[in-house]
């Protein structure tokens, strides 16, 4: 869980980071809103 708010919150002026870093959160970003939008499509099926 605290990996989660992690990601989605900014950066700190103590901590450091270089590109990579960024780019890794940003992919981790997109693929867990894709999967929590995906959940919800199969929520939504599932209940019709």
């Amino acid at each position: 869980m605290l990996y989660f708010v992690q990601v989605f919150k900014p950066n700190g002026p103590h901590q450091t980071s270089n590109f990579n870093l960024k780019v890794m959160h940003g992919i981790n970003r997109v693929s867990i809103l894709m999967f929590l939008f995906c959940l919800l499509v199969m929520l939504i099926r599932a209940l019709r």
